[in-house]
């Protein structure tokens, strides 16, 4: 059910305590977790494609992950008899828009994001971006929709949990920043492009926090489109489908305009005329995507087994984030983005690692 179905819907916070969170809880959450660690490893495939510039393949795993992936997803919304069609055009025209609108802010977000890594790394990158995409994809979501609706008052739905797990997992962000911080102090600028070929840390924080404030539009997306379904027709796991097709369209849309102006600036629109590599290329970039969109797709199911707990629901966005970080410091890991660094550091990577996945507990156990 959405923030603004009805005028006479109010949204209530709950007070009971869950000092053990039920076995739906805990199945919800290890859906997103799953759909988190799928995300976190969507770099992994990019590696293997061949003889593409960055915007080439950026843009053609963006067709899997934002347009034809999500499409299909949406489609499980559909309620028998009816048609996705009838389901967007039955929706109320302004949260249509504005759900496009955000996803074409998302869009800037997911292009710096991709950039991010480009200059810090997986572990770092992410770890920046997607921190800063938590706190505020979970609370301009409720702020923004209180301008709108507020007579459906959804601002109440930030509660002290919620807001106490945010600044949990803004801890555990920080924790992270200050060991990628460390990491830059201690290795040497050699050792720093072994790692990352392009590390630049002072241009790849700025692009990490751009990329994390514009991506927190896309929860901000989903708010505005959580009533576009089936309603009792849709089942809850499906429900958020729909909406996360649109924020996606719009950000496919930011991201086409530019990486086919980079295709002209850097004269690469011969890479897509390379048919040799064709076959590997689309191949990896439908893996990518589609490790990509698990995150989302894993959210909305996820939701579907949080029902009952008003707190975690709101916190869900910023716990799929949260998790995010942890597996991609993970993969920076495996990956050897963290070698040569000393145990100083690795040791305050791996505490902001363990904070980051209590935060995902602590507002429930409250």
């Amino acid at each position: 059910m959405g923030f603004y179905q009805s005028p006479s819907l109010k949204f209530t916070s709950s007070n009971s305590k869950h000092p053990t969170p039920s076995p739906m809880l805990v199945i919800g959450l290890l859906i997103i977790a799953v759909g988190a660690f799928c995300q976190s490893s969507c770099y992994v495939p990019i590696n293997k494609i061949k003889e593409w510039s960055w915007e080439s393949y950026w843009i053609v795993q963006g067709l899997f992950a934002w347009v034809v992936l999500p499409l299909a997803g949406a489609f499980l919304a559909v309620a028998p008899g009816h048609s996705l069609h009838e389901m967007f055009a039955q929706a109320d025209p302004l949260n249509v828009w504005v759900t496009l609108g955000f996803g074409v802010l998302w869009g800037i977000g997911g292009l710096t994001f991709g950039l991010s890594m480009r200059y810090l790394g997986v572990a770092l990158g992410q770890s920046i971006a997607l921190g800063t995409c938590a706190a505020l994809g979970t609370i301009l979501g409720p702020v923004i929709l209180q301008i709108f609706f507020p007579q459906n008052d959804p601002i109440s739905q930030l509660t002290w949990s919620v807001l106490i797990g945010v600044f949990v997992t803004l801890i555990g962000i920080s924790v992270i920043g200050v060991a990628g911080s460390m990491k830059s102090a201690n290795l040497s600028e050699e050792e720093k492009k072994k790692a990352v070929k392009d590390f630049n840390f002072s241009k790849g924080i700025m692009i990490a926090l751009l990329a994390g404030f514009m991506s927190g539009c896309f929860n901000v997306g989903l708010e505005f489109g959580s009533d576009i379904n089936f309603g009792e027709l849709t089942p809850d796991i499906f429900k958020t489908l729909p909406a996360t097709f649109l924020v996606t369209i719009g950000g496919f849309a930011t991201n086409l305009v530019y990486c086919f102006y980079q295709n002209q600036k850097n004269k690469t629109w011969g890479d897509y005329a390379k048919l040799n590599v064709w076959g590997n290329n689309l191949l990896f970039c439908l893996l990518a995507g589609a490790l990509w969109y698990s995150q989302f797709f894993g959210l909305a199911l996820g939701k579907g087994f949080l029902t009952d707990s008003p707190t975690l629901m709101t916190l869900s966005f910023c716990i799929l984030m949260a998790l995010n970080v942890v597996f991609s410091n993970i993969w920076g890991i495996i990956l050897k983005e963290w070698k040569g660094c000393n145990q100083k550091t690795i040791a305050t990577l791996v505490c902001g690692i363990i904070i980051l996945i209590v935060s995902c507990f602590i507002p429930q156990l409250m």
